[in-house]
């Protein structure tokens, strides 16, 4: 598990400077960056494609085309839905070429729930699998523009104006689909948690 990003303001003064120092050609500056930002990148992108190796290649494309566009940020608070917005455009871009079709048809992933327990029994391990397998399954029924929305917000904890600059969306459309995504997630797991759809 990947720790979460230091937001205290001493950190956010270290990614600036260090964002203009890459800006300058600083190689070393431009491998911190990609260290502090690429586990996120590379979640988001495993969650996507359902394929590690897949999500390895288009993290470093999206590093790659991000060094070549540091220029054209704008908001340096924003890098991590700057890059965020890039590594999604490099999923679309390729399925396309690969002719997949975007709506995932509930194919098993691995990996997004992730359990925390301090010492695991047998049985809590076998509920965790069921558990996960569950969630897999249910995300799997997501269309794939809703899921990508959907984890920005809860796996990578985007405020949702970040997200509507990730997904190209309006403010309203993100809210929107974001409450479908949970709506329909709770739909499908209702009947294993003793709830009502």
């Amino acid at each position: 598990m990947f720790a979460a990003q230091d937001d205290a303001p001493e950190a956010q003064d270290g990614e600036r400077t260090l964002l203009r120092r890459a800006r300058t050609g600083d190689p070393v500056a431009f491998r911190l960056l990609f260290e502090r930002h690429s586990p996120a990148v590379w979640r988001f992108l495993k969650d996507a494609f359902r394929d590690e190796a897949a999500a390895d290649e288009a993290t470093q494309e999206t590093f790659v085309r991000a060094h070549g566009r540091l220029a054209t940020l704008r908001d340096e608070d924003r890098l991590a839905s700057w890059l965020l917005g890039i590594a999604r455009r490099v999923y679309l871009e390729t399925r396309r070429v690969r002719g997949v079709h975007l709506d995932v048809d509930g194919e098993d992933s691995e990996g997004l729930v992730e359990a925390v327990l301090p010492t695991p029994t047998p049985e809590d391990l076998l509920l965790d699998r069921e558990t996960e397998a569950l969630l897999t399954e249910a995300l799997g029924h997501l269309r794939e523009e809703r899921r990508s929305a959907l984890l920005l917000r809860i796996d990578h904890g985007l405020p949702y104006e970040e997200i509507a600059q990730v997904m190209g969306w309006s403010l309203p459309k993100v809210k929107n689909e974001i409450h479908r995504a949970r709506l329909q997630l709770r739909e499908r797991l209702a009947p294993h948690v003793g709830g009502r759809p």
